[in-house]
């Protein structure tokens, strides 16, 4: 069976897997980005049984593959950026191959920052991309395989898809919240994952407080700056830019203008006032 780590891109989804990463995946809770494998992304070429000539094909082979290569009898760590709502009629998965879900939830005007720096957008076009209900990560291989395809929608959209969700139990963590309340989250997190796993195991203390320093972000940062990260981007001109870039020195109310601020409000002001991201007034 499968647990996602799933958010809109650029919402934590990473720190969210290097903490599980350290904690599950080691002895002692000392982080490598190696360990990230054991937290693959899906949709995606490597885990596609047939090549997808098309997106809506590819979204036709969502369930086929998770059938196929995630055994219902274990338990898999899967990353998604995908929505739940239906693509051309597809379902993205179902309580059949799925057992339940930790998702990271930031504040978009936040988000438009770091996908300017990720992506090397202009402001108004990240804006643009969060508003598009067709939105989408779709690349193709080299062969025309187009089984990377992710299925976004809006910002509000993918946020409530998961959030509306009734086939499976969701953890939800507001990136914002890490900050401050980190431990008493990332408790949460693994109570959560153990509750899944049928695991009565207390948290390893030693293994936990470790797994927590060794995945803080001046350490991740530190790490891609020395060692590199294979989710790092570059410029057009080759100049290459850095995955962890602010973190929770990202503020939006220094650097956004003002009109930006305006548009994300109204756009999304149900979901802001919901997440205590703007101030009922």
């Amino acid at each position: 069976m499968i647990l996602w780590i799933s958010s809109y891109p650029k919402s934590g989804n990473t720190y969210i897997r290097s903490f599980l990463a350290s904690y599950y995946f080691t002895k002692k809770g000392k982080f490598d980005f190696n360990l990230l494998m054991n937290l693959p992304q899906f949709p995606s070429t490597r885990f596609t049984k047939k090549d997808s000539l098309s997106f809506i094909e590819a979204s036709q082979n969502w369930i086929p593959n998770q059938n196929f290569f995630f055994d219902k009898g274990k338990f898999f760590f899967l990353k998604t950026h995908n929505s739940l709502n239906k693509y051309y009629g597809q379902d993205f998965t179902t309580s059949d191959q799925t057992i339940g879900a930790i998702y990271i939830v930031r504040d978009p005007r936040n988000i438009i920052l770091s996908m300017c720096n990720h992506y090397s957008f202009s402001i108004d076009y990240a804006l643009e991309s969060m508003l598009n209900k067709d939105a989408s990560l779709s690349q193709k291989a080299a062969n025309g395989d187009c089984s990377n395809f992710t299925y976004l929608g809006s910002w509000d959209q993918h946020y409530k898809s998961w959030k509306d969700n009734k086939k499976f139990k969701v953890l939800f963590v507001k990136y914002e919240d890490l900050k401050e309340n980190k431990i008493e989250i990332f408790k949460r997190i693994i109570s959560f994952v153990n509750q899944l796993k049928g695991s009565k195991k207390t948290i390893d203390e030693k293994k936990f407080l470790n797994s927590v320093t060794s995945t803080n972000f001046v350490n991740l940062k530190n790490k891609e700056i020395n060692e590199g990260f294979e989710e790092s981007t570059a410029t057009s001109k080759g100049d290459k830019i850095n995955f962890f870039n602010l973190g929770f020195k990202s503020k939006w109310e220094n650097m956004l203008p003002k009109e930006i601020v305006l548009k994300v409000n109204k756009f999304f002001e149900k979901e802001l006032k919901e997440l205590g991201y703007l101030k009922n007034e």
